[in-house]
C-alpha cells in the first residue's frame, strides 16, 4: 500500500505523514505542486493519491485510473471538486476527512467578535498612527442575536461556545438536531434573516444553496447585519453582498472562503497582478475581513486530516467501511 500526497506541506504536513506512515506501515511519496495532467505520472504504482481542493474534474479522475491509482483521498472535508460520477464509473473510491469541531467554531467566533468591534478597521488605522476613537465604536455580542446556518458538528460547537456569551440564538437546518436545539431556537429562514444581528455560515455546499445569500435573502435581513463565512465560497452571491455593503445594509462581512478561491487561496501570489475584481472590491472595503481559507488551520487539525488519509485508504484496501467514504453508489 502506497500514497502520493500532492500540495504535501514540507511545513507541516510532511512531518505528520512521516508519523502515521511509521504507525501504520503505509508507504507514502509525495511534492509540493498540486496534481496537473503531466505531475499525474507521479503516482504510478500507488494505490491512493491525496490532495487538497483542487481541479480533480473528469479528465483528472480518469488519468489516474490509468495510472493504476484505486482510491482519491482529500485531505479536506469538502470533495465537490472530485468528478465522482468518473470515479463512480472507473470504480474508483473517494474519501474526504474531518476534524475536531472547535477550530472553525472558535474561529467563526472570533471573527463576529472582530467584526462587531471593528478591530480590522481599528488596526488599519493604528498603522497610519490614528489613535483616535471616531468611527470605531463598535457592538458588544452578548447584546445581539445571531443566527447559525447548518448545524452539523461545527454548527452545534458554535452554538455550544456561544451559549457562554448570554446572546439570544437562533439557527436553522434542513434536519434539527436534539443537541442543537438545548441551545438555539429553530426558525426558517425568513425569521433568522428578519431577527439576526449577525449570521453565520456551517453549511455544505450543493447544488440546492448555491447562493443562498443573494440579493433577495440580504434584502430581508436587518440593516446592520453582520455576516461570517467559514463554510464554502459559493453560498455566498458576491456581487450581490458586496452591492449591499456599498449601500450599508451589511454593517461587516467575514469571509474565511470566497467564490472564486481556487488559484488564489494557498499560493504565494505576491506581485502578481490577480484577475478577480471581486477580491480587489472586498478587500477595499474597511468593514470586510478576509482570512484565506485557514479558519481549519491548527496543529490539531492537521494532524487530524492527514490522519484520515491514511485511515481512509487502509479500510478501501481491506474492503471495509469508513466514515470518511464519499463515493457514488
Amino acid at each position: 500500500m502506497k500514497i502520493f500526497f500532492y500540495a504535501l506541506r514540507p511545513f507541516d504536513e510532511l512531518a505528520c505523514a512521516q508519523k502515521l506512515s511509521a504507525e501504520t506501515g503505509i508507504a507514502f511519496d509525495g511534492c509540493e505542486d498540486y496534481p496537473t495532467y503531466e505531475n499525474a505520472a507521479l503516482a504510478a504504482g500507488c494505490d491512493a493519491v491525496s490532495m487538497t481542493p483542487c481541479d480533480m474534474g473528469a479528465a483528472m479522475v480518469e488519468r489516474f485510473h490509468q495510472l493504476g491509482v484505486k482510491y482519491i483521498c482529500c485531505r479536506s472535508i469538502g470533495y465537490e471538486h472530485v468528478d465522482r460520477e468518473m470515479a463512480r464509473q472507473l470504480g474508483m473510491k473517494v474519501s474526504n476527512v474531518d476534524y475536531p469541531p472547535r477550530g472553525v467554531a472558535n474561529f467563526a467566533i472570533m471573527l463576529m467578535l472582530m467584526s462587531l468591534r471593528r478591530v480590522g478597521h481599528i488596526l488599519k488605522r493604528g498603522e497610519v498612527q490614528d489613535y483616535g476613537l471616531k468611527g470605531k465604536i463598535g457592538r458588544d455580542l452578548s447584546g445581539c442575536t445571531v443566527g447559525v446556518i447548518g448545524t452539523g458538528h461545527i454548527g452545534r460547537t458554535v452554538l455550544q461556545h456561544l451559549s457562554g456569551f448570554g446572546c439570544r440564538l437562533l439557527a436553522y437546518d434542513l434536519y434539527p438536531s436534539e443537541e442543537g436545539g438545548r441551545y438555539a431556537e429553530y426558525v426558517d429562514l425568513d425569521t433568522l434573516f428578519a431577527q439576526c444581528d449577525v449570521i453565520t455560515l456551517h453549511t455544505n455546499a450543493n447544488a440546492g444553496n448555491h447562493h443562498l445569500i443573494d440579493a433577495n435573502a440580504l434584502a430581508r435581513m436587518k440593516d446592520g447585519v453582520v455576516i461570517v463565512n467559514t463554510a464554502r465560497g459559493s453560498l455566498i452571491d458576491s456581487d450581490a453582498l458586496i452591492a449591499a455593503l456599498e449601500q450599508g445594509k451589511v454593517g461587516a462581512a467575514a469571509l474565511d472562503v470566497l467564490e472564486n478561491e481556487n488559484g488564489l487561496y494557498y499560493y504565494d501570489r505576491s506581485g502578481d497582478p490577480i484577475p478577480n475584481t471581486e477580491l480587489a472590491l472586498l478587500r477595499s472595503f474597511p468593514n470586510v475581513l478576509l482570512t484565506c481559507h485557514t479558519a481549519f488551520y491548527t496543529d490539531e487539525d492537521v494532524e487530524s486530516m492527514v490522519r484520515g488519509v491514511f485511515e481512509s485508504a487502509a479500510a478501501f484496501a481491506r474492503g471495509e467501511p469508513t466514515r470518511h467514504d464519499v463515493s457514488l453508489a
